[in-house]
């Protein structure tokens, strides 16, 4: 009887000990659950950002204004304040001009000299064409023209609008690291303007500091591919014959462009090929703008790109990256710009997709009161990264696809593709508008970038086989297609064919699109 009361004991006081135990990690569990809301509920009522934005470009200044006029608390650092001097981001597409009326920030093209574009002006072998943006297009409800500026100036207007609003503060310092705690982000680790390093905590983090990003490899896994390099002067005091518009020359090896960024001042750029950049130090870099490519430049365009060089312009040069956006499985994180998504720079779209990307991301966090809901803030950046789909991934392979068509070659079937493009554009009608209406971001859809590939792929094959079809020009010709689908499907298969072309990713976009309004 007593070694029964024993056993009987025992067997209770064992399934007390494991009772308390699971009673104590459910507890503990949904502790652990809530104590990252409850930290910025805390955050919020002692003051803390909502959102730290790490960079003051054009996407952190646009994205810190957005979220402020939704009453968001937004804290952005950057590195240096102070105008930046870039050869990039000085073209705005049409579409891109709608996206930033869309987000109220129109007004911040102004003031600046901006110039504008109606379209390009494309030269190859001697011979011109001008294609203006389609005037007539019914699904774009705004000025069809793009606008070339000084980036820098561009820059400093966007963060004067966004530290004009109350609750953005914009600081300068510099980002040591992401501050993690299993698998979430909380803040940032940022050494300020007096030298000093301290934390700072946010329930969301924007990482948005450009393609040079020293954090997107703790938060991403993906890599910058370099295709080639952009080598970029200014000629000063200086007007183009036709400044409204931006100025494309087929030449070889690669393309050269010429426009207005200002009244008085003409960027003038060459891309050059991986493996064959001269010296700038040693003055190769110099001969080789003079003797090889000023040749190449038409006579109305050439008294001007020899002008900076004569003058001792400065001379830069830039890589020229690819990537492809990749969602990160941390939370708490978000990263935009040319840090999260690149495309060759051919078409100038790179500013046109991070602000679509920024008025996608705002209104998908609208409905959000607080940020601190960290399951919340994860869906909402799922979501992004798939309702993105149709628009970015439509420019990313467009840019892409344009820069290969663009490089001269001694290959047959290559350089037909490169004539029929020089063809089509200049073409006139449905063909021209239709892709015009694609570079400027007027109509990014999918279908519309197959079907005039696919179109300019059949005229080349016609010129291949004029004026009958021989074996070796049927071989051209079917190198030709291969030529095409190498081109493109590469690019699909890195952006996402089923998130590209989803009818419902593309319905989300639209809605997106549509309904947002200026703040």
């Amino acid at each position: 009887m007593d070694m029964y009361f024993t056993q009987v004991c025992l067997w209770t006081t064992l399934l007390a000990v494991v009772l308390t135990w699971a009673i104590f990690h459910v507890s503990n569990r949904r502790k652990k659950s809530t104590k990252l809301v409850d930290t910025a509920a805390q955050e919020r009522t002692y003051g803390g950002p909502d959102v730290i934005i790490v960079g003051a470009g054009v996407g952190g200044s646009a994205l810190a204004y957005a979220l402020a006029k939704d009453g968001r608390r937004v804290h952005v650092i950057e590195r240096d304040m102070s105008e930046p001097v870039r050869m990039m981001g000085e073209f705005m597409q049409p579409g891109g001009r709608l996206m930033l009326a869309k987000l109220g920030l129109q007004d911040c093209l102004e003031e600046i000299d901006a110039q504008k574009a109606t379209g390009l002006a494309l030269y190859k072998d001697g011979e011109k064409a001008v294609i203006p943006f389609p005037v007539e297009d019914n699904n774009f409800p705004y000025e069809p023209t793009g606008r070339s500026f000084h980036n820098g100036r561009f820059v400093q207007r966007l963060r004067q609008k966004a530290s004009s609003l109350p609750n953005v503060k914009l600081e300068e310092g510099t980002v040591k690291s992401l501050i993690e705690e299993n698998g979430m982000i909380k803040g940032v680790t940022y050494k300020n303007s007096s030298g000093e390093e301290t934390m700072l905590f946010a329930p969301l983090t924007v990482v948005c500091d450009g393609c040079f990003s020293n954090l997107r490899r703790s938060v991403n896994d993906n890599d910058a591919e370099v295709m080639s390099y952009q080598v970029g002067f200014i000629s000063k005091n200086c007007q183009l014959e036709e400044p409204g518009y931006l100025h494309l020359v087929m030449a070889k090896p690669s393309f050269t462009m010429v426009y207005q960024i200002s009244s008085t001042d003409v960027r003038c750029s060459v891309e050059i090929l991986p493996g064959k950049i001269p010296s700038i130090a040693n003055g190769e870099m110099t001969n080789f703008l003079r003797n090889t490519m000023a040749p190449q430049v038409p006579q109305n365009l050439r008294k001007i790109f020899l002008k900076g060089i004569n003058e001792g312009a400065q001379i830069k040069v830039m890589p020229l990256k690819r990537m492809s956006a990749t969602l990160s499985n941390k939370k708490g994180v978000i990263v935009l710009g040319d840090a999260f998504n690149m495309r060759h720079p051919a078409i100038a779209s790179g500013m046109m997709v991070l602000l679509s990307d920024i008025l996608i991301l705002r209104r998908l966090l609208q409905p959000l009161e607080y940020l601190g809901d960290v399951n919340k803030v994860s869906e909402v950046i799922k979501s992004f990264y798939v309702i993105r789909k149709p628009m970015s991934a439509t420019v990313n392979t467009l840019g892409n696809a344009f820069s290969q068509v663009l490089i001269a070659s001694t290959d047959e079937a290559k350089e037909a593709m490169r004539q029929s493009c020089y063809d089509y554009l200049s073409s006139g009608g449905y063909g021209s508008s239709g892709l015009m209406a694609l570079l400027g971001g007027m109509n990014p859809r999918p279908l519309s970038l197959i079907y005039h590939l696919f179109v300019v792929t059949l005229s080349a094959t016609g010129q291949l086989l004029y004026p009958f079809p021989s074996p070796l020009r049927i071989w051209h010709s079917l190198r030709l297609f291969g030529l095409s689908l190498k081109m493109l499907v590469p690019h699909l298969k890195a952006e996402g064919v089923g998130q590209m072309f989803s009818p419902a990713s593309a319905a989300a976009y639209r809605k997106s699109y549509m309904s947002a309004t200026a703040l």
